[in-house]
């Protein structure tokens, strides 16, 4: 699956005065301190990095260090404005919180935490103060705390107390983070091939791992117009037809999907291997040929254009020279890169080569939410993830990639979110 942030504390007098939660010890039965919630609260100024050990700069590839511990307790002004202030847990403006998507994503990242794959990752993580046992010490911690507390408030607290927290180095080694958004699309289509369906997606072929490399391009694989067919080299390797090359070239691009089947049935899709190049911009593309400006170009409008323009899509979107093989995933949805499923608003992917897989991780970016007017306006948030998906566009420190869920609203919000924040993960202190 392809696959944007600061930190908290609360000021030492306002942890003196708001109940920490606990499962082992009772809250103090105290009157709570009301707190405004700002729909837009700033995001908090850089926090002052703490040295810690690192390995050989080798070990990290092409980075000196992706994360480092940072010290934020005397940045907060206020609670809320202080990272970690997640109202979505509780829900906001008469809106349901999502405490049980937490923790199912909570879960899953524990459950892949027991696997073997896990415990080969770990062993080789090159920040040897971040290791397997600490991370899955962390989750289990956490998700009490998310049981137990009652507010913003007192799980703010608590983390203050118990955990510290890695920031991201970023793009520019001062933690700027680049943040986008992904979803799980959902399109109709056909097992088999119509005068109506005849575009398909592909199964992963069985002698993929012996594929010479360079990999065939996208073109040589379905062709210029995505009709090669029986000349293809994946000739009955077809998954599903889509009446539309562009949703099937959108299935590639999110790497899984939600499918409304012609006999009337539902099921699922998601990635299931990929050809060895790297992403390509289609938008990009576009700009740089002014046939759309850069500025303000979105999914959106990408989409708009070739609805208005279908002749072009033969010459724009074979540039992208990746190609992307599926299976079939029946209810179980989209998974993510450590085969978990991904939890729409808390699930999250960055580059795996150098970030804690499954990791307990904390946002702060700005993401668009729709109006009673179907508008979008941004929003600052800071919200707690969990780290489980990759993505061939997510590369180095500086990337993130957030996942917003299913369906034409998530499509729609996912496809304008794009901006700086931070990234910071947290962990039990030794």
């Amino acid at each position: 699956m392809r696959k944007t942030l600061t930190l908290f504390f609360l000021s030492l007098g306002v942890a003196l005065f708001i109940p920490l939660c606990s499962v082992f010890a009772q809250v103090p039965d105290l009157p709570p301190i009301p707190i405004p919630v700002p729909s837009q609260p700033e995001i908090l100024p850089l926090p002052v990095p703490v040295p810690v050990p690192v390995p050989k700069p080798t070990q990290f590839r092409h980075l000196m260090s992706p994360l480092m511990r940072v010290d934020v307790a005397t940045i907060c002004s206020s609670s809320y404005s202080c990272l970690g202030w997640d109202e979505q847990i509780w829900g906001e403006n008469g809106k349901a919180g999502d405490s049980k998507a937490l923790l199912t994503a909570i879960d899953n990242s524990l459950y892949y935490l027991t696997t073997d794959k896990a415990a080969a990752v770990y062993r080789n993580y090159p920040i040897r103060e971040i290791t397997l046992d600490r991370v899955r010490r962390s989750l289990l911690r956490f998700r009490q705390l998310v049981v137990s507390c009652e507010s913003p408030a007192q799980l703010q607290a608590a983390i203050r107390q118990e955990f510290v927290f890695y920031q991201s180095s970023g793009n520019d080694r001062n933690g700027n983070v680049r943040f986008t958004a992904y979803y799980e699309p959902v399109y109709t289509a056909s097992r088999v091939r119509t005068p109506v369906y005849q575009y398909p997606i592909y199964r992963r072929p069985p002698d993929f791992e012996r594929w010479a490399k360079p990999h065939p391009k996208r073109v040589d694989l379905e062709g210029k117009d995505a009709l090669l067919g029986d000349r293809s080299r994946l000739r009955g390797l077809e998954l599903f037809w889509f009446a539309n090359r562009f949703d099937a070239y959108m299935v590639q691009i999110q790497g899984s999907a939600q499918l409304n089947l012609t006999d009337g049935t539902t099921t699922s899709v998601g990635y299931g291997g990929a050809t060895d190049y790297p992403w390509t911009s289609i938008g990009k593309e576009l700009a740089k040929d002014g046939k759309l400006p850069l500025s303000g170009l979105t999914l959106p409008v990408m989409t708009q254009y070739f609805q208005q323009n279908p002749n072009q899509m033969d010459n724009y979107l074979p540039r992208w020279k990746r190609f992307v093989f599926f299976q079939e995933t029946g209810s179980t949805g989209a998974k993510g890169s450590i085969l978990v499923p991904v939890t729409a608003e808390r699930s999250i992917a960055t580059d795996k080569s150098i970030m804690p897989p499954g990791a307990l991780a904390l946002i702060n970016t700005s993401l668009p939410f729709p109006t009673e007017y179907g508008q979008m306006v941004p929003r600052t948030v800071s919200r707690y993830v969990l780290d489980q998906d990759a993505g061939s566009a997510i590369k180095g420190p500086g990337r993130v990639d957030y996942f917003m869920g299913t369906g034409k609203l998530a499509g729609d919000r996912a496809g304008i979110t794009g901006g700086n924040g931070k990234l910071y993960y947290l962990l039990l202190k030794q």
